[in-house]
């Protein structure tokens, strides 16, 4: 039996979209290479190096074949299979027909490897390395401050009450034992065992320039139409074909549901009922530790020591094909007890990692999807694992809730954010939070609730440890403060909202900028900068003139600020990453900080010394880049694009250079690459009869010949909904071009 109607869903996904299926399958199994060859084998290598493939298997195993969860991944194989099954090789997507390689059948563990891929996407994060390097280059306090575990501008998704955000500044301490600008000793920063840099990070992107997700819910007291409305916008990798499927799946007397899938994902991941809408955006929750293990043999170990004994280390030989079946690569894999060994300069580091636990998947979203209340759709999904999600909902009642909903761990440590010393099972995890102990909000007084990848708790109420270096909360004080202001709020103010271009940000930095330059001896080019930066209204929209040079401002602002952390800035030598910009934000408060100096030159720079350098600098850049302010060069939409490319990067089978409004921090934030966005947007309105609206940039159709292969995209470019037809039966169906019937054992 299929009481979710699986079956038919993986058979018409196998249908629209079965090269991108296909491709997600093998992202996540690590056999991307027996695809596309070497150049998929270093993506491969670190897949399958985090255990992946290895920790499938075992969540596969460990399913009752008779149970929910495995019929879901079973149902969902049969229905793709049953779609490859009944096609010729004509019918095969060009892509490999362009490649030279055939389509696999779809196995339930490629279920699995799909929350595991999109565990790798919303989860991973080397926050401790981040940490260790920075303690060592700069000392603990200073790290802690840079890199803090508490944003130091609150405005949390959790409501604390207020409604305003609270500033919480301190006074940065300067980097330990050394005079801003002075030498640092290496040695400190050395394994005592081999000599090597203790730690090792990649480079990092600045983290407020990051993608993420938005969703709100209102109240019916502050609507229009007095019923609760919900928005959701995920902000993802933009690729043709999309990375969601829109359906509605009908089983009667049992499910009635729409949104959408991610292809591979059996479930409605994002959507609604006849009774309620949910959304969700990723929480930013710290469930990945990294333990420093003694091993017995520094280049090939075999055993790690625990508690003063050794003990074996398990081995798996990972081999890597080739499209033709030829043999790639062979590595090993280490494991401990807690997860996979991995070797850094400096030693072996073995990780445990919530999205590795034997946990259940895409069952509870099942589920969830028959609830008719919220409190009905949180019991649903209580038992969600990973990657960890704030999932929002709102139902026809008029109540709205929240709930960041995952495993997080106890740490006997009661921080994430450190290296671990793992010769002692005392620093193992001690378990994980209860769901009672869960951030989450239901039917707040202030009648709204947003979540914007901002921090989830107020330090001051709840001091848990749940990450550390956040997001700058740029889109949660833009989002909070839209709601606010809004008394009577309708579905097209949040249509609206998804895409508004104002800058929190620049709200917060451009006046001390203005300011400072005002105190300072003025020349030509600081008088140009001052002049057009004051005309700014600190928007982003895609006719706006004054953007590119607030851009390129805070981009020298960033250089001159953060030279200590620059490549040889560090004892390894290494860049540490930009702290975010809400950090900048809190130095901007205190003028006179060794932190403005720049090490560079023999002067002592104070704050507005440095102010009026980036000022003069960003003019300069965006006058060479994009000529004379006023000679068409400075437009944003010529400036800023999306860029949404077909998954083999093809340029004539992809939508590149779309002029887009918002930039980084606002509510639709755009990237320098223009290849991560709003991947979804939906508004939802909860009355007696649920209305809906929402688009996705592309279309339902993989086959680029199809006029529904680009068929939303002018819409979304616009920042418009489409209307969600959600009809009760299929009389209701309006303007039916063909029918697809799917019959069991047919």
């Amino acid at each position: 039996p299929d009481p979710a109607g699986l079956r038919a869903v993986g058979c018409v996904v196998g249908r629209d979209r079965l090269f991108p299926l296909s491709t997600l399958g093998r992202a996540g199994a690590a056999r991307l290479s027996e695809l596309l060859g070497r150049q998929a084998l270093a993506l491969d290598r670190e897949m399958r190096g985090l255990g992946f493939p290895r920790a499938a298997e075992q969540k596969l195993a460990a399913l009752d074949p008779a149970g929910e969860e495995y019929r879901f991944l079973r149902a969902y194989a049969d229905g793709v299979n049953a779609w490859l099954e009944g096609q010729g090789p004509a019918a095969r997507p060009f892509e490999y027909r362009l490649l030279g390689a055939r389509p696999t059948r779809w196995e339930p563990v490629f279920g699995i490897h799909l929350l595991h891929r999109m565990g790798w996407t919303l989860a991973y994060d080397e926050i401790e390395l981040v940490q260790e390097a920075a303690r060592c280059a700069l000392g603990p306090a200073a790290a802690d401050a840079l890199y803090p575990p508490n944003s130091p501008i609150q405005e949390p998704v959790i409501p604390n009450g207020r409604l305003e955000p609270r500033f919480d500044w301190a006074r940065l301490p300067p980097p330990a034992g050394r005079r801003i600008g002075g030498p640092l000793s290496r040695s400190a920063c050395r394994s005592p065992r081999s000599g090597a840099p203790a730690v090792e990070i990649r480079p990092f992107a600045v983290p407020q320039a990051a993608p993420a997700s938005n969703s709100w819910a209102v109240a019916p007291s502050r609507t229009a139409g007095g019923h609760a409305l919900l928005a959701g916008d995920p902000h993802l990798d933009l690729t043709l074909p999309s990375i969601w499927f829109e359906a509605h799946l009908v089983v009667p007397g049992a499910l009635d549901v729409y949104g959408v899938t991610i292809p591979g994902a059996p479930a409605i991941v994002i959507g609604f009922n006849r009774d309620l809408a949910w959304s969700m955006t990723n929480t930013g929750a710290d469930v990945l530790d990294r333990y420093r293990e003694v091993v017995d043999n520094e280049a090939a170990p075999l055993r790690y020591r625990l508690d003063g004994e050794w003990r074996p280390l398990a081995l798996r030989e990972e081999i890597y094909l080739g499209p033709r079946g030829d043999t790639l690569a062979r590595d090993t894999v280490r494991f401990t007890h807690r997860g996979p060994l991995q070797r850094y300069p400096g030693g072996w580091f073995s990780i445990r990692w919530t999205v590795l636990e034997p946990t259940a998947g895409f069952g509870c979203l099942n589920r969830a999807a028959r609830s008719r209340s919220v409190g009905d759709w949180l019991a649903a999904t209580a038992d969600y694992a990973a990657p960890p999600q704030t999932m929002i909902v709102a139902d026809r009642a008029g109540t709205i809730g929240l709930r960041a909903t995952g495993l997080f761990p106890i740490r006997p440590s009661g921080r994430g954010d450190t290296l671990q010393d793992g010769s002692s099972e005392r620093n193992d995890w001690a378990g994980f939070w209860p769901v009672a102990r869960y951030p989450a909000a239901l039917a707040p007084r202030q009648g709204y609730l947003a979540s914007a990848n901002q921090q989830l708790l107020d330090p001051r109420l709840d001091p848990r440890y749940f990450s550390a270096n956040w997001y700058s909360p740029w889109r949660a004080l833009r989002i909070n403060r839209l709601l606010r202001t809004h008394a009577h709020l309708t579905p097209s103010d949040m249509r609206r909202f998804q895409t508004d271009a104002g800058s929190e940000a620049a709200e917060l930095i451009v006046p001390v900028l203005l300011e400072a330059a005002r105190r300072r001896s003025t020349g030509d080019t600081l008088a140009q900068a001052v002049r057009l930066l004051a005309e700014w209204d600190r928007s982003y929209t895609r006719e706006n003139t004054r953007a590119v040079l607030f851009e390129a401002v805070l981009g020298a602002l960033r250089e001159l600020l953060w030279d200590e952390l620059a490549p040889g800035g560090s004892p390894s030598g290494e860049p540490l990453p930009v702290p975010a910009d809400a950090v900048l934000a809190e130095l901007l408060r205190d003028p006179s900080s060794p932190w403005w100096d720049n090490r560079r030159t023999p002067e002592r720079e104070d704050r507005d010394a440095i102010l009026v350098q980036a000022l003069q600098e960003g003019y300069r850049r965006a006058m060479a880049r994009h000529g004379p302010p006023d000679g068409g060069g400075w437009v944003w939409s010529r400036v800023r694009h999306a860029n949404i490319w077909h998954l083999l990067r093809i340029p004539a089978l992809s939508a590149l250079g779309i002029p887009v409004s918002g930039g980084p921090g606002t509510l639709s934030p755009s990237t320098g690459a223009g290849e991560f966005g709003a991947s979804w947007r939906m508004v939802v309105e909860l009355g007696p009869e649920v209305r809906a609206w929402g688009t996705y940039p592309g279309g339902q159709s993989g086959n680029p010949a199809s006029r529904r292969y680009l068929d939303r995209l002018a819409r979304w470019e616009a920042g418009e909904l489409d209307s969600l037809r959600f009809p009760r039966s299929p009389a209701e169906v309006k303007r039916v071009r063909a029918h697809l019937r799917l019959e069991p054992g047919s």
